[in-house]
């Protein structure tokens, strides 16, 4: 793969350089953070080499590249070059509360993972090491390397302090010095004797391995910070402003925070136990079912702060990590499945590739390349993931590391008090994988025999040399440059007309299978006789609507006949909510035919 051109693709369909105002990766995605979004090409992105899937969510371009980010993160990073952030207005999309609520605790978490993953699973082997007799638990070897495994669990409140202080740009510095004092060994002592403090008692809590006594705390750093910056003489504010705000912070911390977050950590933690308690199994049955969908659309996220504090309070987990174990080897042996009974040769390739991944636990590859995008393999997932996750949930299975479940990470189910605990997951590990292989070879069938078989319509393959495209709604057709919208009129999504509407109708502009559709209704995708591909848009920026005043007549795969209704859509309201209605009709492929002749123009 050449991720030089890829990355130029990528940085051009989300609009350029310029659009762009921040860029990070994950584990398997790229996330930009544009000045505007409506400038990204997300079906462009999806064929880029390289690129499993591509999504606007949550304020943010998320590349979906699986294992190979790093290597695509560091060709777009070298190409955009330094980003000055400070100065670029960004305007993102108004989010929800709760998914801004979402958006700030999952940035808190997800830089944490690394460290407390390896941490963990280094911890998870000296257990192991011990429990076999590679390794005495008295030597000072074993000692040193148990310390390495617990020491980012144990000053868990300063990382927290790095992470949040990233996240609300405030100095990560002080951030760290008022985190630190909260597990200073003198301080502990003090709490340990009871102390106080202006007269009011402080609660004695151990805040190593705490969340969110420090997430508090530089909430309320953040919060001092703006203001005392702006209040205090510029001569005196490398030393004032931190000087007050750790003055202040530290106090309320000790008295009101730390224990409040000490609080929510214990609710928490309680929630959980007592839902396993009473669901167990089932609860663990219907997650490792649906975590395919939920790392899909990337809402696995929101159980990663649940994990850290249960990690962090009780030292295991008993839901999310245990459900993955049961989900990441379904897909592993759905994905050798396919392998075996396609006769797609780049199929086979990619469902190999795949599944070497989710045998590691990275599973974005095998979802985004063979389970999501075809039916026959998404219930080969779900299904024994959901029995596998309730046999889980029977035995009880608990994770001690805070990492997705792989092969090479499977000591992170090493329980000292249990050594059965590691015996168990390794079964659960070989059914997941036995089970979803043999349901695959049962029900996979290659989409082209499938439509083969089942489709009613197909299109003639017996073509003449060119296609012919008739206008698909009644109204004037004008050159495409004279549209409103430089995505369009700049010929970067290829030739085509713009057609300016007179009444609400859509028609098929030729014999073709629909091959895309929106929710929204406003664009739809079609594949012509020969292979060429056309992309019709109704409206500028019609897709804010979300969908109002826009009803779909067709699904994915359908063929229809020239002039067959594709969607209707009420004009009138569209233009009184101040949208420019222009039709776009864009060849976005071309195909066998020696042309694709388009309408005339007016």
């Amino acid at each position: 793969m050449d991720y030089d051109k890829s990355a130029d693709k990528i940085i051009e369909n989300v609009g350029g350089k310029e659009n762009i105002t921040k860029m990070i990766h994950c584990s398997t995605r790229l996330r930009f953070t544009l000045n505007d979004y409506d400038k990204t090409k997300l079906d462009a992105i999806k064929k880029v080499d390289g690129v499993l899937g591509a999504v606007n969510t949550s304020g943010q371009c998320q590349v979906i590249v699986g294992n190979a980010v790093v290597e695509m993160y560091d060709a777009v990073n070298a190409k955009i070059g330094k980003l000055n952030n400070d100065k670029v207005k960004v305007d993102t999309p108004k989010q929800k509360w709760y998914e801004t609520f979402l958006d700030f605790l999952i940035g808190i978490f997800q830089p944490l993972v690394p460290a407390i993953a390896g941490a963990g699973v280094l911890k998870s082997l000296m257990i192991l090491f011990a429990s076999i007799g590679w390794i005495s638990e008295t030597s000072s070897s074993y000692q040193i390397f148990s310390f390495i495994g617990s020491a980012p669990l144990y000053f868990l409140p300063l990382l927290i302090a790095i992470t949040t202080a990233q996240k609300l740009n405030v100095n990560i510095l002080v951030s760290v010095s008022i985190a630190s004092v909260l597990v200073y060994p003198d301080l502990v002592t003090l709490l340990t004797k009871g102390t106080k403090l202006f007269g009011i008692s402080i609660t004695n809590v151990t805040y190593s391995s705490q969340v969110f006594p420090a997430i508090l705390a530089i909430l309320l750093y953040a919060v001092l910070e703006k203001y005392v910056t702006k209040y205090c003489p510029k001569p005196v504010r490398i030393f004032l402003v931190p000087l007050i705000c750790m003055a202040v912070t530290v106090p309320v911390t000790l008295i009101v925070l730390g224990p409040m977050g000490y609080i929510i950590g214990t609710w928490i933690s309680t929630f959980i136990l007592f839902l396993f308690n009473h669901l167990g199994w089932i609860a663990t049955g219907l997650l490792a079912a649906l975590l395919p969908l939920m790392v899909a659309t990337g809402m696995h996220k929101a159980l990663l702060p649940y994990a850290v504090a249960m990690m962090t309070s009780t030292g295991k987990e008993l839901l999310y990590l245990p459900a993955s174990l049961a989900h990441n080897f379904s897909e592993a042996g759905t994905c050798f499945g396919v392998a075996v009974r396609t006769k797609d040769e780049k199929m086979r390739a990619t469902a190999v590739s795949a599944a070497i991944s989710a045998l590691f636990g990275i599973t974005e590859p095998a979802l985004y390349g063979v389970t999501i995008q075809h039916k026959r393999a998404l219930g080969p997932v779900m299904i024994p993931s959901a029995i596998t996750g309730s046999i889980v949930g029977i035995l009880s299975i608990k994770a001690f590391a805070l990492v997705g479940p792989g092969i090479a990470s499977m000591t992170m189910y090493v329980d000292k008090s249990n050594a059965m605990n590691f015996v168990y997951a390794w079964i659960c590990l070989v059914i997941s994988i036995l089970l979803s292989f043999v349901l695959t070879i049962i029900v996979w069938k290659d989409d082209v025999i499938e439509s083969e078989q089942t489709s009613s319509k197909t299109i003639d393959t017996t073509l003449d040399t060119n296609i012919k495209l008739e206008s698909p709604i009644n109204g004037i057709v004008v050159p495409l440059k004279e549209v409103n919208d430089a995505t369009f009129s700049s010929g970067i999504l290829g030739e085509g007309v713009a057609i300016e509407p007179r009444d609400g109708i859509l028609y098929a502009p030729a014999k073709a299978e629909v091959m895309m559709t929106y929710k929204t209704g406003h664009a739809i995708g079609l594949k012509m006789q020969d292979g060429s591909e056309v992309l019709i848009h109704i409206g500028i920026y019609t897709v804010k609507l979300e969908g109002k005043y826009f009803n779909l007549k067709v699904k994915e795969h359908q063929i229809v006949e020239v002039g067959e209704t594709l969607v209707e859509f009420n004009l009138d309201k569209i233009v009184a909510e101040g949208f420019d209605p222009t039709v776009m009709m864009i060849i976005t492929a071309k195909g066998t035919a020696d042309d694709v002749v388009l309408p005339a123009l007016v």
